[in-house]
């Protein structure tokens, strides 16, 4: 092969390497997930008291996502809204996995077979009553209470570290508790 076309196929293959590591990646340049977590205290049900909108939440209020823990280590996960446009429950049912240590709170989450994405809780009270959550970018954010409120100071609190790591938190859909 001559030289022009052995610097092609390194730059392909860089490039290529490149782009495949950025796609895999599960949480946001710059957004730390919280260390000394505790999976079994995040177990239980959650309430969605806000998120970023996207097409598999469109249209749902009453959100929730249960988490417990299956007998291979892995979590299972059952998330759950009601869609006010075609007046009907949907659920999904999916399965969560650390990505690095169970300490850390940098998961990847799978509801359509090996294809998984980032779930990184990176705020979180001490009484695991309240969390914030981001996704694989800045696409993908939650606020999630075990109650369907969340008080204002928490709330404030968490729109603040948000903010701080690249959210446009002016994009929030606030979601409703109503049934």
């Amino acid at each position: 092969m001559n030289r022009k076309k052995t610097v092609t196929v390194a730059l392909v293959a860089i490039a290529g390497t490149s782009l495949l590591l950025h796609s895999c990646r599960t949480i946001p340049k710059g957004v730390k997930a919280v260390h000394h977590f505790d999976k079994k205290k995040y177990l239980g049900k959650w309430f969605e008291i806000a998120r970023l909108d996207y097409k598999f939440e469109k249209n749902l209020n009453n959100v929730t996502a249960e988490y417990s823990l299956k007998n291979n280590g892995k979590i299972k996960v059952i998330n759950q809204g009601y869609n006010f446009k075609k007046k009907k429950q949907q659920t999904a049912v999916g399965k969560a996995k650390f990505a690095g240590a169970d300490t850390v709170a940098k998961l990847k989450v799978s509801f359509f077979g090996p294809f998984y994405s980032g779930y990184n809780v990176i705020a979180i009270d001490e009484a695991y009553k309240y969390a914030l959550v981001a996704g694989k970018n800045h696409k993908y954010l939650w606020l999630l209470s075990r109650e369907k409120t969340m008080p204002d100071n928490i709330k404030n609190e968490y729109l603040s570290v948000a903010k701080k790591t690249g959210y446009d938190v002016d994009d929030l859909i606030w979601v409703e508790h109503n049934r």
